[in-house]
C-alpha cells in the first residue's frame, strides 16, 4: 500500500528521538534486582504536575526475567479475588514517553476491571532499552525486539502461575509503541491470545528496523514482510484497530493497513463502513473485516482525535477525552471473543 504524509515540525521531531535511540548494555545484576525489588506499589508519579495513581492494594508492583533481562510491570487485580474464581487477563502495553501508572491513569481500564472483574497486567519498558520508554517493536532484525517480547511474556506466565488466571482468555492491548508490540506478540504467539487491540499503531511486518519504522510513521512507501503462516489448529486471535484520524505522529493509513492485512490472512471481506457517534464525542467509522460470518479484525477511525486515547482521562498527555471511549470499546471487543471461545 502506497501512503504518503507531510512531514511537519511534529514528524521531524520524532525523527531526531528515534535517531537518538541507544542500545544500554542489558546485564542484571544484584544491584538492579534490589533496585526493583525495593520500588514499592504505592510510589506516586507525577504527570503533567497531576498524581497519577492512589494508593491501593489492588495496585502492585513486580519483576520479570526474561530474555531481554529485567522487566518491571503493575498488575491490576480487581477487589476480593476468590481462589475458586478464574479471571481474564488484559495485558495493556504502553506507548512512547509513557509507563504503566500513566497508561492506567489515562486509561482508567482499572475502572472497567473492577466492575467487570479481570486482571490488567501491564508490562514496562526499562528506560536503559529505550531512552524514551518505547518498545523496540520494530527491531527484528537484531532480534531486540524479540528478546523484549520474551520479557512481556515472561510476565504474562508469572502472573498466570501466581494469580487467578484463567489462561483460555487472555488478550493484548497497547498505544502506539506498544500497540505494535502488542500485534506483533500476537503474530509470533497467535495461540495464546483471544483479541488484541492496537491504538495508533503500525502492522505487523511493516518494520524492521529504526529507518523503516519512521517511514511507517509518517506514510512513506516501506517494503512489507509477508506474516507468519497461522498453523492449521490455531484460531487467529481477533484484532480491534483504533486510529484518529488526525493522527501526525502515526499516519492514520497504518490502521487501515493493519486490519486490512489482518484480513487477509484468513481471506476476511470488509463490510461496507458504518459511521457512529454518541452524544457529542468524535464520530467513528467501523468496518469489519468477516470471514464466513465469523468477525476477524474491526477497524475504528475517529474524526478528529490525534496521537492520544480516545475518551482518555482530562489532563493527561496521550489523552483525549473528546474521542469515544477507547477503554470501553476495548473490553466489550475482547469479551465478545472469550464468549465466541467459551461455545
Amino acid at each position: 500500500m502506497v501512503r504518503r504524509l507531510k512531514q511537519s515540525a511534529w514528524s521531524r521531531s520524532l525523527q531526531g528521538v528515534l535517531k537518538t535511540m541507544t542500545r544500554a548494555a542489558m546485564h542484571v545484576g544484584t544491584k538492579a534486582i534490589k533496585k526493583g525489588l525495593r520500588a514499592t506499589p504505592l510510589v506516586r508519579q507525577r504527570v503533567t504536575g497531576k498524581k497519577v495513581m492512589a494508593k491501593s492494594a489492588n495496585w502492585t508492583t513486580g519483576l520479570a526475567i526474561g530474555t531481554a533481562d529485567l522487566r518491571r510491570y503493575r498488575l491490576y487485580k480487581p477487589p476480593s479475588v476468590r481462589c475458586t474464581e478464574s479471571l481474564p487477563l488484559l495485558v495493556m502495553l504502553h506507548g512512547c514517553g509513557q509507563d504503566a501508572e500513566a497508561l492506567a491513569a489515562s486509561s482508567r481500564m482499572n475502572t472497567i476491571a473492577a466492575r467487570e472483574r479481570f486482571f490488567v497486567l501491564y508490562p514496562e519498558q526499562d528506560r536503559l532499552s529505550n531512552v524514551h520508554g518505547c518498545w523496540n517493536w520494530y527491531d527484528t532484525r537484531t532480534g531486540r525486539a524479540q528478546a523484549e517480547m520474551h520479557s512481556i511474556s515472561a510476565a504474562i506466565e508469572q502472573i498466570c502461575r501466581t494469580q487467578a488466571v484463567d489462561r483460555g482468555r487472555l488478550a493484548l492491548a497497547g498505544i502506539s509503541a506498544g500497540a505494535c508490540m502488542a500485534v506483533l506478540l500476537a503474530t509470533q504467539h497467535p495461540e495464546r491470545f483471544r483479541a488484541i487491540a492496537m491504538h495508533s499503531g503500525i502492522a505487523p511486518g511493516v518494520a524492521h528496523s529504526s529507518a523503516g519504522a519512521i517511514k511507517a510513521m509518517f506514510g512513506k512507501n516501506v517494503t512489507i514482510s509477508p506474516l507468519p503462516a497461522i498453523p492449521p489448529n490455531v484460531r487467529l486471535p481477533a484484532l480491534l484497530v483504533i486510529h484518529g484520524t488526525s493522527d501526525y505522529v502515526v499516519a492514520p493509513g497504518n490502521g487501515a493497513e493493519a486490519a486490512m492485512r489482518w484480513g487477509e490472512r484468513v481471506g476476511a471481506r470488509a463490510s461496507k463502513p458504518r459511521r457512529v457517534q454518541r452524544g457529542t464525542r468524535y464520530a467513528a467509522m467501523i468496518t469489519d473485516y468477516r470471514n464466513s460470518g465469523r468477525l476477524i479484525a474491526t477497524l475504528c477511525e475517529v474524526d478528529q482525535l490525534g496521537h492520544a486515547w480516545s475518551g482518555g482521562a482530562a489532563g493527561y498527555p496521550y489523552s483525549d477525552p473528546k474521542g469515544p471511549d477507547a477503554s470501553r470499546m476495548i473490553w466489550s471487543f475482547i469479551a465478545r471473543q472469550f464468549t465466541k471461545a467459551a461455545d
